[in-house]
Order: C-alpha cells, then sequence, then structure tokens
C-alpha cells in the first residue's frame, strides 16, 4: 500500500490507474479495497478536478466567512426546515458539545415536497438553499464545485464494488437520479476561548481543542478539500493520527451507509478535527455523497475471503444506525442542530433523535 506521507498509514491512491488497463486496475482495486477496509480514509490524485476552480472555490469560502456577521445571520440555519444555511461557532453539537466552527450548509437545489400527514419524517429534508445576497459569485462557484466532485465520487463507488467482487453498478440504486447530497464550507477560527458566542461562554469552551468532535460520517462517501492548515486526526488502533494537507489531492473517506452494505468489511472510521493555534484559521470543504433518502441500503453477498473479514458494522447503542437512508440521515441533523429541531420538527425530536 501506498503512504500519503512519510510514515503515516493513510495511503494515496492515484484514480487514473483505474483505467489504465487491467494490471494497473486489478492493482490500483486490491490497494483501494485495502485503504478502504484497513483504515477507511485515503488521498486520492489524478482525480481531474482542475485547480482554478479549487482556488475559487476557497477564496470564494474565505470572502464568506470574511463577510458582515449580519449578512451571515440573514441567512442562518435556523430558519430553515431542511437545514441549509448558516451556522455560527458552537452552533452545531456533535455528540452533544458544540463544535468550534463556522460553516454554511448547501444541499442539492431541489424544490421542498409537499408534507402531508402521511408523509415520511425525511421528506422534510428537501428544499431550497439560502445564498448570501452580498455575495452572489457563491453560488455558481459552489454548482461548479458539484458538478466536479460528483464524479470523482461515482468513480470511487463503482471501483468500491469491483474491489468487493461486485458488478460495478452495485451501488447505483442507491445514488441513480437524485441522491442527498451536502456541501459545507468550513471555518476554523483559531484556539482563542475568551469570546461569549450563542450562549457558549469562555468557562464552557475553556480547555476543549474541539473544532469538530469524534465522529463518523452518515453517507455514502465524504471528499475533502483542505488548506494548507492541518488539524484533521482519524482514529486508529495506534491512536489518533494526523492528516496532513497534501497538494493536489482530495482526502476521501468512508461513510456508515457503505458499512452497512458491507456488513462492517467497508470501515467508517472515527475521526475528528482540532482547532488551530490562536491566530490561524482553517478552511476546508467537505462533499458528502449521500443516498436517495427514500433508499433501504441493502446487504452485499460478499465473495467467502471477504466476508470472513466482515464481521457487522459497528453497533454505537449512543449512535444507531437504520438501513433507511432518509431515517438514518435525520436522525443526525436533528442531533446536530437542536435549534433547528426544536424550531421546525419538535414532534420528531424523541421519536427519531432519541
Amino acid at each position: 500500500m501506498r503512504a500519503g506521507e512519510p510514515n503515516s498509514p493513510i495511503p494515496l491512491l492515484d484514480l487514473r490507474r483505474f483505467d489504465a488497463g487491467e494490471v494497473q486496475r486489478t492493482a490500483f482495486l486490491a490497494e483501494l479495497r485495502a485503504a478502504a477496509h484497513d483504515v477507511g480514509f485515503f488521498y486520492v490524485t489524478g482525480h481531474g478536478v482542475e485547480p482554478r476552480l479549487l482556488h475559487d472555490l476557497m477564496q470564494s469560502a474565505r470572502r464568506f466567512f470574511s463577510l458582515p456577521e449580519a449578512d451571515k445571520l440573514a441567512i442562518e440555519m435556523v430558519n430553515s426546515p431542511h437545514f441549509r444555511g448558516y451556522n455560527r461557532v458552537a452552533s452545531e453539537l456533535t455528540r452533544g458539545r458544540p463544535d468550534w466552527r463556522e460553516q454554511i450548509d448547501i444541499g442539492a437545489e431541489r424544490p421542498a415536497l409537499p408534507i402531508s400527514p402521511n408523509s415520511p419524517a425525511w421528506a422534510r429534508l428537501q428544499g431550497p438553499n439560502q445564498w448570501p445576497a452580498t455575495l452572489l459569485e457563491l453560488r455558481p462557484v459552489v454548482a461548479r464545485w458539484q458538478t466536479a466532485a460528483f464524479p470523482v465520487l461515482i468513480r470511487t463507488l463503482r471501483a468500491l464494488a469491483l474491489a468487493l467482487g461486485q458488478p460495478a453498478d452495485a451501488f447505483e440504486p442507491l445514488y441513480r437520479d437524485d441522491p442527498h447530497h451536502l456541501v459545507k464550507l468550513i471555518r476554523y477560527p483559531g484556539r482563542d476561548f475568551t469570546a461569549v458566542v450563542q450562549g457558549v461562554g469562555p468557562q464552557q469552551a475553556a480547555g476543549t481543542h474541539q473544532g469538530v468532535g469524534a465522529h463518523k460520517d452518515s453517507e455514502l462517501l465524504t471528499l475533502l478539500l483542505q488548506d494548507e492548515q492541518a488539524g484533521l486526526q482519524v482514529e486508529t488502533p495506534q491512536g489518533w493520527i494526523d492528516v496532513q494537507p497534501r497538494a493536489g489531492t482530495f482526502i476521501i473517506n468512508i461513510g456508515e451507509l457503505l458499512e452497512l452494505a458491507s456488513d462492517g468489511y467497508l470501515r467508517a472510521t472515527m475521526h475528528r478535527v482540532v482547532t488551530p493555534p490562536t491566530g490561524v484559521e482553517r478552511l476546508s470543504v467537505a462533499f458528502f455523497l449521500g443516498a436517495r433518502l427514500d433508499a433501504t441500503v441493502p446487504l452485499l453477498q460478499l465473495p467467502a475471503a471477504l466476508a470472513a473479514d466482515a464481521h457487522g458494522p459497528e453497533r454505537d447503542p449512543n449512535n444507531p444506525l437504520f438501513h433507511e437512508v432518509g431515517l438514518n440521515y435525520l436522525k443526525g441533523r436533528l442531533r446536530s442542530h437542536p435549534d433547528v429541531a426544536r424550531r421546525h420538527h419538535a414532534d420528531l425530536i424523541e421519536s427519531v433523535a432519541s
């Protein structure tokens, strides 16, 4: 397995090898299978996304976070029943504790579904995004990023299916037509906990370096673009390790839906972000590829050699997993954004988020 950096267990995979002939493809699939099973995280290069787009995306993100607070709060997530929009520092929770980051959540641009007493609860997740009125460039650059990132992840999913001894389109029923996906533009401020932020004062924040707390991603795959500032860490049997930024690469990690589909052979790994030092900020852009909200995750029939190493998805009593995609995703959003839950979905809190 090729290391992503010296003395690091995070592999580096070149996606061009997937289409480079039978010998190269076979070797690539073996390395991908090992990375997804052993670590659950890997760097990818050869992804074909233009560097100019990545530059434009990061510059637009910086300009968004530099807007006056009033402009950002005009599209605050609490105004959206679909969990779209801006979150100020410490307003999102991970395992009940506030994350020291600000961000904007942008999903697929679709109209809200009509809601009736017979509608599934997850139907409330679909709806329009909120965009800043004072930064018109943000919407088109994010749309370009969605268009560019989506095929990278679909290509990876097809390769993972082949690596598991399945047809290349084995996961297609989960993402065909209108999968649920989410883009997060994220800014981690430096480690200065003297400010009072939306009721989270210095006494509550002192002593924690939680940029985002330890968690697993709930979707199929996540693609992450990092700036030059380190902070991402992955849990391994040897402890927490840093995932250093590498120019020209993305990070891809396995989500819980793939862990469910592979009976635990593919690994959704715990990870976190540590806040940067005082006076330094960290920016990242995450693309979470989910499945159709009305889909049910299948259980793949793995070849015997792989099935012997599939020991079932991890059972966490504090984080039950559901094969029903919409329910699984809604559970996470209600827990992470209690202000949105209280304002728009009070009737679901006990039945779904508990």
